[in-house]
């Protein structure tokens, strides 16, 4: 193996000075190398004997390709891109004979064959070649090293995402012969963007556009999204889309179906099951499909001759990976389409702030409907705030204000309505109870807490603040931002006794309802599709959303809502929906006016003056405590790093799974925050890259955990 502070040493051998003045003498002797020998006496591979492998280990200080001798009886099968099998792990004094022998089996990726090794010692052969189907290509090796830096990550990490496990059956089933490519598609809905035909004509004759895409609210998003992919494969070429969730995929598929046909396109979702999404990926790594639909996993599609890359939703939390090294969707797209040169859309009927960015950066451009086609789309959203709740008889004996259960009266004559209610687990911020300014730190700009019900610190950097006092009003009390219960659909059923009532949550996600009179009460995200659309919708408990402890949470609400609201009918049709939640709150007024892209630019604005992410980049360091100082210590990050925190974390709960970064049960964990400025992200990376794995090569100390960009700092 090639690491070259390895040397193996040969039994009987003098002492180390002696060896080492006999290196030295060979060195400047310049005596050619031998050639590897494979252990057990096998023969070798004539040609190109040396196979540079990467193990399949996520440390980060074996984060670098190993040497290997390829045997003669491998040598047509160990190609490049093929998944092998080699020892690992037998040091350089398990050397017998010229031949090193021992070590584990473990899996690996043969990344090139090569002429000779730049290892001095001798060479472990490869142990079999597990499948000839070369699954590693040159495009997603750079892909996924790419992702691995930027994520201060391992390759081998990256992927493990990237490539699926094998499915020997799928593997040995032919893929079928790839259809040519269709006709243009026509403009259909996208005719009510002024961009819209425009941009499907670029990508048609092979350009490469890059847009931010806001939808208008309606059913019409998929088959946009299909027409969009059809344009690109009419100019040759590849396109993959990545959406939220199993649901969202279905859709587009069923689109992609209607537009192209079948045989085109491929569905790469975990409902699939293993096999058949193997089978799936195969025929788009071979070629045989270049249109490609699908969740999380999707963004590593080996499309070929890839001409567009689309997402869809990018707010949503399911495109951040659960895994290490906690790759987002958005920035993987970005990559590809910057490498590859290929077409960027970014879609939603809402807009986050990272998407703002992209556009006033001009590295893409805004795709938007004019307001006349946005009062056709839109329904009408009214709201209820503390003065009418206060007034409301009816909001205070049934805690359903006047206008919302005549909303729902209405609706019910002419279709189903839905309700919206916030999921448990929606803690309160603190914020000003005069003007309801959130409460911040005055020295990092955190959100403050108050854990003990009595003195305030920051989430963030920790520091206690004693002298409270609001910047925007003065005032001097404070007030968590939520009020009211969470609705049931027991309640509703008494309330309506004649309607059905049908229920959409974690435990059970309906896909869509018919278009008849029911009440449907989902948590925000579960909304099922009603069929020609909801007669009306109610957002209750807008303050549990709004009032998050979360950087986000405004984003996040006027996301949640928008997404909801977009599955009811538009104001000309009659669609109406009512909000309880203060109006003068930005992401409700935000909501009213149907302006999601005017909110993110504001909530940008607000975040290059604090310095708080996306305009800053941010790595968060979690662990127990002396290991995250010992960690902080020893790494060399950027001089214009600042360091906030450590701050405790709170714990797994008890009767709850343990999710990924919690401390153990009955262990105190804590995160820091680190905060570069622009242009310093690669920079601080490699720093906690460098740290990371000098501490696990040591192997000494407890690890740490480290995210690049968490979408949760509080």
């Amino acid at each position: 193996m090639s690491s070259d502070d390895e040397r193996s040493e040969e039994p009987g051998s003098g002492a180390p000075e002696q060896l080492a003045l006999i290196r030295e003498s060979v060195r400047r002797a310049k005596v050619p190398r031998a050639k590897p020998r494979t252990w057990r006496g096998a023969a070798l591979a004539e040609e190109l004997p040396v196979a540079r492998v990467l193990v399949n280990k996520g440390a980060l200080h074996l984060d670098q390709y190993f040497d290997y001798a390829v045997p003669e009886e491998l040598d047509a099968d160990a190609q490049p891109g093929v998944r092998v099998r080699v020892r690992f792990g037998a040091g350089g004094r398990q050397v017998r004979g010229g031949r090193r022998e021992g070590g584990g089996l473990i899996d690996g990726f043969l990344i090139e064959r090569r002429a000779s090794s730049d290892y001095q010692g001798a060479l472990a052969a490869l142990a079999y070649v597990v499948s000839p189907e070369p699954v590693l290509g040159p495009e997603l090796l750079e892909l996924s090293r790419a992702v691995a830096d930027r994520y201060a990550g391992s390759l081998a990490d990256v992927l493990q995402l990237a490539v699926p496990p094998r499915n020997g059956r799928a593997e040995g089933k032919p893929s079928p012969e790839p259809l040519p490519p269709p006709p243009a598609p026509a403009p259909g809905t996208w005719e009510r963007y002024a961009q819209g035909p425009g941009f499907l004509r670029a990508l048609a004759e092979g350009g490469a556009p890059r847009a931010v895409w806001t939808a208008l609210p309606g059913p019409h998003w998929p088959e946009e999204i299909a027409r969009a992919m059809a344009a690109t494969l009419a100019s040759g070429r590849g396109a993959l889309v990545v959406v939220p969730d199993g649901r969202s995929a279905g859709r587009v598929d069923a689109a992609l179906t209607a537009v192209l046909g079948e045989g085109r396109h491929a569905l790469l979702t975990a409902d699939s099951g293993p096999e058949k999404r193997y089978r799936q990926w195969l025929a788009v790594r071979r070629g045989s499909v270049r249109a490609v639909v699908g969740t999380r996993a999707a963004m590593f599609a080996p499309v070929a001759d890839l001409g567009l890359v689309a997402l869809w939703d990018d707010g949503d939390s399911s495109h951040s990976d659960d895994n290490a090294p906690f790759p987002h969707v958005r920035e993987v797209l970005e990559l590809r389409a910057a490498h590859g040169r290929c077409a960027f859309l970014l879609g939603g009927t809402s807009c986050t702030v990272e998407a703002a960015q992209l556009v006033e950066s001009g590295w893409a451009l805004p795709l938007r409907a004019e307001r006349d086609q946005l009062r056709l789309a839109a329904p009408l959203v009214r709201t209820v705030g503390d003065g009418e709740l206060a007034r409301d008889g009816a909001a205070r004996s049934a805690r359903l204000p006047s206008l919302a259960w005549q909303t729902v009266r209405d609706g019910l004559r002419t279709g189903p309505v839905l309700i919206q209610v916030p999921r448990r687990g929606y803690a309160p911020r603190l914020a000003c109870e005069r003007c309801r300014e959130p409460a911040r730190c005055r020295h990092c700009a955190g959100p403050l807490q108050a854990p003990d019900q009595q003195d305030l610190d920051c989430a963030w950097c920790g520091r206690a603040e004693t002298a409270w006092s609001c910047p925007a009003c003065g005032g001097l009390r404070l007030r968590a931002q939520i009020v009211g219960a969470r609705r049931t659909a027991e309640e509703l059923g008494r309330a309506f006794p004649a309607v059905p009532v049908r229920t959409s949550g974690r435990d059970h996600v309906l896909d869509s309802v018919p278009d008849q009179p029911a009440l449907v009460v989902s948590t925000p995200g579960a909304e099922p599709v009603a069929e020609g659309g909801y007669a009306a919708a109610l957002l209750l408990d807008g303050w549990a959303m709004v009032g998050r402890p979360d950087l986000r949470a405004g984003e996040e609400a006027l996301r949640r809502w928008t997404a909801a609201a977009a599955l009811v009918r538009g104001q000309p049709e009659g669609g109406t929906v009512v909000i309880v939640a203060e109006p003068t709150l930005r992401p409700v007024q935000a909501l009213v006016r149907w302006d999601p892209v005017g909110h993110a630019r504001r909530e940008l604005a607000e975040r290059a003056e604090l310095g708080f992410p996306p305009v800053s980049r941010m790595a968060s360091v979690t662990g127990p405590p002396e290991a995250v100082a010992a960690f902080l210590a020893g790494a060399e990050l950027p001089a214009e790093a600042e360091v906030l925190g450590p701050v405790p974390v709170p714990g797994a709960t008890a009767g709850r799974p343990r999710r990924q970064g919690d401390a153990p049960p009955g262990e105190t964990w804590e995160r820091a925050l680190v905060r570069v400025p622009p242009g310093r992200g690669a920079a601080l990376a490699a720093a906690l890259k460098t740290a990371q794995a000098a501490r696990t090569a040591r192997g000494t100390g407890e690890p740490v955990r480290i995210r690049i960009d968490p979408p949760d700092i509080g």
